[in-house]
């Protein structure tokens, strides 16, 4: 990779055709093709194969899959391709790794930096171009010894500007719902600068557009050093994910990446160093406890931390996302959540609140209280949370006791609280999340997975968390 490697961040927007099947699969067929070519250094091939008898289309299809944790088939398969539509930056992402830099360790020799904002877009007040800016510096400063001084004319170390179509630098921006943005890895003269499309709605803090502090703290990145990084929740991972900014802390992954060029922040109060860096959940941890499981349309879904893991029917490798890149109002650190069938609604359980989601929009009059399930106000959180299929009953898990709840009576059946271990045998300690797949209901405590038939009462079988969630490291 060139000293000045750019980053161009795609939003592959998805146009809609009026063609035969045929017509439509051979559009995602050639967009999957230069999708390669562009991330993956796929090669022109004469012939039908690469070097060891293997096509060069499945060669790489494997290696993107392999990067993005999908399920490796060497096929365009609808994952797969949903992946590739998805916003994200245009380094080719051929490190298989965690936090990665450019070739030779490529960083600046000085740890006080210049950046000048050369114009502004229209979108934002120049206020909250310039907080955006200074504060995506900042997440970078906050765990090195590097410091950023604005300037007002000349030449600085991180030239910012926002631009369309050419401008300037032989890397045009393709216009709306094409790159974001690009950044140059340090070296002298146009190294470090950062561009942004102005084609492009950038935002303060809505979702409505792109928020300007997070694509810029990620090009930053690239300003500094780091390349990419196959952990999805580093800041660094090639695809574009919304954070809250007002609660955005550098993930571990990114911190140990930019301190492996610069060090830590030596003026860091080792007594109060501030909010931890989160961590992404491992799958593979024997020991996780997760936050909740639910269903949702046929797919399952495990929630731990600010992640959740999807099984799609059929697959046996879970993907790895952030709650926020697909409810954006969601909370996390979830304490319970369930998928009704009664109203087609997936509800999410925190503190005394609770949200309500048509899939993955948000329902009107949420957040509501607790007490809206018609629960004692004794009750200040719930532990887990099931939907009966059978008795369309919701079961509301509280420490050693469960509530039933009727949803379209909207209030809590008569003789409830019950105490767990009455009804589901082999329960001894808090349930820590709840299910129903396939007929069967599932109460995990701990790291602990019991199995029930709720009609009869009956008890199967014990298993471990990983009975659904398995490990991908294969």
């Amino acid at each position: 990779m060139s000293p000045f490697s750019l980053c161009l961040l795609l939003s592959l927007a998805g146009a809609v055709y009026c063609l035969p099947a045929s017509g439509i699969r051979e559009q995602e067929e050639r967009f999957a093709e230069n999708y390669l070519k562009t991330f993956f250094n796929m090669k022109e091939e004469t012939g039908p194969t690469s070097r060891g008898g293997i096509n060069p289309i499945t060669e790489k299809l494997t290696e993107m899959q392999r990067f993005f944790g999908l399920n490796i088939t060497g096929t365009l398969d609808p994952e797969t391709l949903t992946l590739m539509k998805k916003p994200r930056c245009g380094v080719p992402d051929v490190s298989v790794a965690r936090f990665s830099t450019f070739g030779n360790n490529l960083k600046w020799e000085k740890n006080s930096l210049t950046y000048r904002i050369e114009n502004y877009t229209p979108d934002m007040t120049q206020a909250e171009v310039e907080d955006s800016i200074e504060k995506a510096l900042q997440v970078w400063a906050k765990v090195t010894p590097l410091r950023f001084t604005r300037i007002y004319s000349g030449i600085a170390d991180i030239m910012i500007s926002f631009g369309r179509q050419e401008h300037g630098d032989f890397y045009p921006f393709d216009g709306p719902h094409g790159t974001l943005a690009h950044a140059f890895a340090p070296s002298p003269g146009i190294g470090g600068d950062a561009h942004f499309d102005d084609d492009e709605t950038f935002t303060f803090r809505s979702t409505s557009g792109y928020i300007l502090f997070l694509v810029a703290a990620h090009e930053f990145g690239h300003s500094l050093g780091l390349s990419h990084s196959d952990d999805p929740g580093a800041l660094m991972y090639p695809l574009y994910s919304y954070r809250n900014p007002e609660t955005f802390v550098l993930p571990r992954d990114d911190v140990n990446g930019i301190q492996s060029l610069y060090g830590p922040n030596p003026d860091k109060d080792p007594i109060q160093p501030g909010p931890t860096a989160p961590t992404t959940p491992d799958v593979c941890d024997s020991n996780m406890v997760l936050d909740a499981v639910t269903t949702l349309r046929g797919e399952m879904f495990f929630f731990k931390g600010s992640f959740f893991w999807r099984l799609y029917p059929h697959q046996n490798k879970p993907q790895q996302n952030l709650i926020t890149n697909f409810w954006p109002e969601a909370p996390v650190n979830i304490d319970a959540a369930y998928e009704s069938q009664h109203s087609d609604r997936i509800f999410f359980f925190k503190g005394q609140r609770v949200w309500a989601f048509n899939g993955y929009d948000p329902v009107k009059g949420y957040p509501k209280t607790l007490n809206s399930f018609g629960l004692p106000t004794k009750v200040r959180r719930i532990d887990a949370a099931l939907y009966d299929v059978e008795s369309g009953k919701t079961l509301l898990f509280v420490g050693r006791y469960y509530y039933s709840y009727d949803e379209s009576r909207m209030s809590v059946d008569r003789g409830f609280p019950k105490r767990v271990d009455k009804t589901f045998s082999k329960v001894t300690s808090k349930v820590t999340a709840a299910f129903q797949y396939r007929g069967y209901t599932y109460l995990n405590s701990g790291t602990s997975m019991f199995e029930y038939h709720l009609r009869t009462g009956g008890f199967y079988r014990q298993l471990k968390n990983d009975y659904f969630l398995p490990c991908s490291n294969f």
